[in-house]
């Protein structure tokens, strides 16, 4: 089975600089991954990406040795499994909020013995092989987001549940939650105490920790925290950056021609 670049990086305790994917776009989506990312996320939850849409994304990351990771709109063992059988090599799952959840979330990404994954990874062997469902456990990278108040109480358990690889914190959603302002990186002083405590116990149960990030220096600052997932912006948020630079650049090369 193809290895796991990911799971490559944290046994060398180094991080995965993370594109994010909102456009549903094959080329744009083969355009980021020829950049040279670590891994790309798609996003289901709040892109407008669809799941055949997915699928041709998955196709387009694959001409390059970026690893293809799908964040997926809930805890729902129906689109887990079929995003795995797509050939997902990591999936994040938003509103992991209790231990339970995080079972059930470890279990419908796992074969039997260990799980209930329905067999079926049509596309999976394509992309990893025909040995796919003999390794695909412990292959597989499960990412539990941690973005709630219930998530924070319930913190210790869901990192004690056996399986889960890693968690990955959603600070605009965490400071919703936290009645602050919903940001990515200059967060209010509550939202960083609590990235501060989420850091801390997942290091203690020995479980990866990822985060959101909207500017390369907070992502930096981040990895020397500890943290070993790090997402920098997005395709769209870089389309959009780009384009102001530009526009922003002609205006005042308008205005130096006028002052001649």
């Amino acid at each position: 089975m193809r290895p796991s670049s990911l799971r490559a990086l944290w046994a060398k305790d180094q991080a995965a600089i993370n594109g994010w994917l909102a456009i549903p776009n094959s080329f744009s989506a083969e355009t980021m991954a020829h950049q040279g990312w670590d891994t790309l996320t798609i996003d289901l939850q709040h892109g407008v990406i669809d799941y055949g849409q997915m699928v041709a994304m998955l196709q387009a990351i694959s001409t390059t040795q970026t690893m293809p990771v799908v964040r997926v709109p809930w805890l729902e063992p129906g689109i887990l499994m079929k995003t795995l059988d797509a050939g997902a090599y990591a999936v994040i799952c938003p509103m992991v909020n209790t231990k339970e959840d995080a079972q059930k979330f470890v279990a419908w990404t796992n074969y039997a013995p260990k799980g209930v994954r329905s067999y079926g990874p049509v596309r999976a062997f394509l992309y990893a092989g025909q040995d796919y469902p003999e390794h695909a456990n412990e292959t597989i990278v499960r990412f539990a987001m941690i973005e709630s108040a219930q998530a924070l109480d319930h913190l210790d358990d869901i990192l004690s549940v056996e399986g889960l690889d890693a968690i990955y914190i959603g600070p605009s959603d965490l400071s919703l939650a936290l009645g602050c302002k919903p940001t990515f990186d200059a967060v209010d002083p509550p939202v960083a105490q609590a990235i501060d405590h989420i850091l801390d116990r997942a290091k203690a149960h020995g479980v990866v920790a990822g985060i959101h990030n909207g500017s390369p220096e907070y992502a930096h600052l981040r990895i020397l925290k500890g943290f070993r997932f790090v997402t920098v912006s997005s395709d769209a948020r870089l389309i959009a950056a780009g384009s102001q630079q530009i526009l922003e650049k002609m205006g005042h090369l308008a205005k130096d021609q006028k002052s001649y």
